[in-house]
């Protein structure tokens, strides 16, 4: 058993990997595969200082994470807008025709699972995340190295960037719920659920056997690699060895997209993966980058969404549910039925007027809609299949929680129950809080709320914050532990530090989402001053009107709300906006582009990367005319030379240091 041997197996097995997984071409049978891999791990067992990152044997999982740790992306990792159907998909190709008469298009399918960057250094995979909320996102390399579509070297010298997404099969879902409904475990609802339950592990051996794959996309630098085109940027991965989607179609003019979109529309059902919609991209990277972005979503892209599916079902029962503002919703309950990918049983009925209006009974045949492939709603009743049975639609008039009267506000359909005490309402409303748009307290979720709650331990928000005085009667509960403890109240305490917008949009002020959340924010800077704002000044932002200012006005002329205010204040809990600091304005770094080589000293490379993209920097793996700053560590090779070739500033590790007072 020699080294030669050991890199003989490894470049087969690499080589069988990339056939099966990525051309689905399988060249060897299972069984040689299979001993193959025996024998490398049998090598690497004797000799493990032979075992290098990029070995086949390191795909079968087993590295298990405390958490996960926080990632910011290099370059922002941004949604898509969104079009449904041929008119509004015209009036994207207007304004893009406005500029380029002569533009060309690539569509590609939209696969509905869990976006991904995968970033690589010197060949090799350095990290993989989640997109996060687009800024930051969560490091899942141990997971992602199960998936064995993913290279984990590739022929580049230098730092390498791909972007695409990570899926489950539905032949790999299939097979997991049938493993999952035999161990009597719950069913993931649909494949991306799934994929994403999956990525999510902290145990890469659970990954490892869930039968995930991946469709690499973007590459954020193509044209600092020669690629002039989309096409070209898919072409180059391809070659790399990243598996891309063979259904990719460069069209010539929006005529072309839309037949491609109704044939895509046809075949949907036929696929061996689900897919919600076809994503159009302007083809040529410098046409691209001229149109540029709006503040969330690329102006040369678009996502088309296909029509909601239509099933019928049977309606059982109408349920009441009451949210964090008290108001009261009915609901649907419904024999299971499967639309637009998962298995819906229950279905919004809105409010009374709705129901009323479509004449819904229980018992009714009704028809099921999924609201832009997401919410389930029931749209219609079958009447001419009723017998008889069916019972009349009567809302109620107390709160099905605490008894209370409930009161229809005028100028609004909704019911509401006032009872401030009321259990469910605060219950919704401290898990609101937890949730991950708002403080985003891993490990609190709903089910753990509500039981800490009827366990007295937190009965109100300001308790999440003293859980630790029932540490040891949460460590007794079945199924916690004091590994479990000690990470919640790690997450607890980290939301202290959250900006501002987190903490308003957590506070559940009604009419305050978080976009609007953010938008406030922004704007006072500190929770004081847009407590303290004239409702003149609040009236002067955009998309602020009376009903808003109201809503804010109840809140702060509530003594509790204050005293709740002050009590988070006390214990620490950050009251200021963290997105648009001095140190970001002042920064000589702020917008522009910044590429890191060499070998550093006091921070790493992915440190120092992290810092940058808090400081405002766009940071590249290469250096290139557009190139404002080269930070250089040891040994700096040809990026340091060709920097001064191109007149680019070039600053020493202690120099970056110096500047941004390290």
């Amino acid at each position: 058993m020699t080294l030669e041997r050991l890199n003989e197996i490894k470049k087969l097995l690499n080589e069988y990997n990339y056939q099966y997984y990525v051309l689905d071409n399988p060249t060897v049978s299972d069984q040689e595969y299979d001993r193959l891999m025996q024998e490398l791990q049998s090598i690497e067992a004797k000799h493990p200082e032979w075992i290098t990152a990029d070995s086949p044997s390191q795909r079968v999982g087993g590295e298990v994470l405390d958490g996960f740790q926080k990632v910011t992306h290099q370059r922002m990792m941004l949604s898509l807008g969104n079009i449904f159907n041929e008119d509004e998909l015209r009036e994207f190709d207007d304004r893009i025709r406005e500029v380029y008469p002569q533009v060309e298009y690539v569509c590609e399918l939209k696969i509905d699972g869990l976006a991904v960057s995968l970033v690589y250094a010197q060949g090799q995979l350095s990290y993989g995340a989640t997109r996060g909320d687009g800024t930051v996102g969560e490091d899942i390399t141990h997971n992602v190295k199960t998936i064995k579509s993913i290279p984990l070297s590739i022929d580049y010298q230098g730092d390498f960037e791909v972007r695409g997404e990570i899926y489950m099969p539905k032949k790999s879902f299939e097979q997991l719920n049938q493993q999952r409904k035999e161990a009597g475990e719950p069913l993931f609802a649909n494949p991306r659920n799934a994929a994403a339950g999956s990525v999510r592990q902290l145990d890469s051996r659970i990954a490892a056997k869930r039968g995930l794959d991946a469709f690499l996309y973007m590459v954020p630098t193509a044209s600092e690699v020669g690629c002039q085109t989309h096409k070209e940027a898919l072409d180059y991965i391809k070659q790399l060895g990243f598996k891309t989607n063979p259904m990719t179609r460069v069209c010539a003019n929006i005529q072309e997209v839309w037949q491609f979109i109704m044939e895509m529309t046809e075949k949907r059902q036929s696929l061996p993966y689900e897919i919600d919609g076809i994503v159009i991209k302007v083809n040529r990277l410098d046409w691209q980058e001229r149109l540029g972005y709006t503040a969330k979503v690329p102006k040369w892209a678009i996502a088309y969404k296909f029509p909601a599916e239509e099933v019928i079902t049977k309606l059982k029962d109408i349920v009441f549910t009451i949210g964090r503002t008290g108001q009261i919703t009915p609901n649907a309950v419904l024999e299971p039925v499967r639309v637009a990918g998962s298995t819906v049983q229950r279905a919004t009925l809105h409010n009374e007027d709705n129901v009323v209006s479509k004449d819904i009974r229980v018992g009714d045949y009704v028809v099921i809609r999924k609201a832009g492939d997401v919410i389930p709603e029931v749209v219609r009743s079958l009447k001419e299949r009723r017998d008889g049975s069916e019972k009349k639609f009567q809302m109620i008039d107390v709160c099905p929680y605490c008894g209370s009267p409930l009161v229809r506000k005028d100028n609004e359909a909704a019911y509401y129950c006032l009872n401030e005490h009321c259990d469910s309402k605060k219950i919704e409303r401290i898990i609101h809080f937890a949730s991950r748009d708002a403080m985003n307290i891993e490990g609190l979720g709903e089910k753990i709320i509500e039981q800490f709650y009827n366990l007295g331990f937190v009965r109100s928000i300001e308790d999440i914050y003293s859980l630790s005085r029932h540490e040891q009667e949460i460590i007794d509960i079945e199924g916690f532990g004091r590994k479990s403890m000690d990470n919640l109240l790690e997450a607890i305490e980290k939301s202290k530090g959250n900006s501002m917008e987190k903490l308003l949009f957590g506070l559940g002020i009604k009419g305050i989402g978080a976009k609007m959340a953010d938008n406030l924010s922004k704007e006072f800077k500190s929770m004081d001053a847009l407590l303290n704002a004239s409702t003149a000044k609040l009236l002067s932002m955009r998309d602020v009107g009376e009903t808003l200012v109201q809503s804010l006005n109840r809140f702060r002329s509530q003594p509790q709300s204050m005293t709740l205010l002050e009590h988070l204040k006390a214990i620490g809990l950050n009251m200021t906006y963290l997105k648009d600091t001095s140190l970001l304005q002042e920064s000589i770094f702020n917008g522009k582009t910044v590429c890191v080589t060499g070998t550093l000293e006091l921070m790493t490379r992915k440190e120092i990367k992290e810092y940058l993209a808090r400081l405002g920097a766009n940071v590249t793996g290469s250096v290139s005319k557009k190139t404002d700053y080269l930070i250089c560590g040891r040994d700096a090779g040809s990026k340091l030379e060709k920097a001064r070739e191109l007149g680019v500033t070039v600053l020493s590790e202690a120099q970056f240091q110096e500047e941004v007072n390290l």
